[in-house]
């Protein structure tokens, strides 16, 4: 009997965060400010979601478990201790580049593929060459 997989987003996140940090890129996480449990400043919601940039000169006391991005910042002057669930995370950025990855919501997500099914069809033989 196995055990559910852990959700690979806030691996992800927390990847990402490094890389666009070691590139000396600024990130920011895209949040759906209406999923439940989401803290932040309503004031800076628009179309029902907020961009946080969570740069270690931005997000003070940066904290990124498996169940949430958590941090202190400043907006518009005001201290303020945001809390983001990993799963109201819609993505990640490079404010600079763009680049980032982008997630599926909740229930929308498909189901994984179990890997106990044996009869998984394979392609025709593998392009790939041994080298000696």
């Amino acid at each position: 009997m196995s055990t559910p997989s852990r959700s690979k987003r806030p691996y992800l996140i927390r990847a990402m965060h490094e890389w666009m940090g070691d590139n000396g890129n600024t990130p920011h996480i895209v949040v759906d400010a209406s999923a439940e449990g989401v803290v932040v400043p309503q004031e800076h919601v628009k179309d029902g979601k907020i961009i946080l940039n969570i740069s270690n000169s931005a997000a003070h006391n940066l904290n990124m478990t498996n169940e949430a991005v958590s941090f202190r910042a400043r907006f518009s002057g005001v201290a303020f201790d945001v809390w983001v669930p990993v799963v109201s995370v819609l993505g990640i950025y490079a404010k600079e580049t763009g680049q980032g990855m982008i997630f599926s919501q909740g229930a929308n997500q498909p189901e994984p593929p179990d890997p106990e099914i044996k009869d998984v069809p394979r392609a025709g033989r593998s392009h790939l060459k041994v080298v000696k």
